[in-house]
């Protein structure tokens, strides 16, 4: 059994989303596993107690607990630094690894790195943040160089209910934003069920489709040494991007 691969998930305490959707995600790939470690996160807004919810030690601390089950790789599973800045993330990853030897990423570190490789330039967004939030987003997206085109977000301020828009809604606002043709589509919120619904998405709107929950498990995937692949229907980003 030597040639288990386990991966670490950092996952916010009211999600109810990212875990299952993992799990499934992975449920074809041998000898491929996800591990879960939980921190406190409640609410998404630009309030001072909301922003502190991702200060960096309470991940540090999950990450370390993750080290214990010998994980190969450890993703934060969230999309904070869309409104922290992307130099958060980065920060996040050092100290991670550096506290516990094991390679780190983030959803939205891996949504960046698929931009590149792909040149994408122009997306659009799909959440179901507050205003505040989405502005923060597309802003920091901007100062990257990356022009949102579309958008649709819900101005809730979550974080649990977030798991309770359907499908449905979800796959309307992907909709709405592919009229405006963008060269890549983001579900940008590792709470939405949207992971499921991109395969069917892309096949009929013709764009890529790249929800932070696939992102966080395509990136673990290649830093643990496994082959992304191998995980099946479950959009372009797995069947083309290597």
């Amino acid at each position: 059994m030597n040639n288990r691969i386990f991966l670490g998930m950092l996952t916010p305490s009211s999600n109810t989303t990212l875990e299952p959707m993992t799990s499934d995600m992975l449920s074809g790939v041998p000898n491929v596993s996800a591990h879960f470690g939980r921190f406190g996160v409640t609410e998404i807004s630009l309030g001072e107690k909301a922003l502190s919810q991702f200060e960096n030690q309470p991940l540090i601390d999950a990450s370390k607990l993750l080290a214990d089950a010998r994980v190969h790789a450890i993703s934060w599973n969230g999309t904070s630094s869309g409104w922290l800045g992307f130099d958060a993330d980065k920060k996040l990853c050092k100290e991670i690894t550096e506290e516990t030897g094991i390679p780190a990423s983030t959803s939205v570190l891996a949504l960046n790195e698929i931009f590149e490789k792909t040149g994408v330039k122009r997306f659009g967004l799909v959440t179901p943040y507050l205003d505040e939030i989405q502005e923060k987003v597309i802003e920091t997206y901007a100062s990257e160089g990356f022009e949102c085109v579309s958008e649709r977000h819900l101005r809730d301020k979550g974080n649990f209910s977030y798991s309770e828009v359907s499908e449905e809604l979800i796959a309307n606002m992907v909709r709405e934003v592919a009229k405006d043709k963008p060269e890549a589509i983001t579900i940008f919120c590792t709470n939405l069920h949207g992971a499921s619904i991109v395969d069917e998405l892309e096949k009929e709107t013709g764009i890529p489709i790249y929800d932070t929950v696939s992102t966080s498990v395509w990136k673990a995937m290649k830093q643990a040494g496994a082959d992304p692949t191998l995980v099946k229907g479950w959009g372009r980003l797995f069947d083309e991007i290597g």
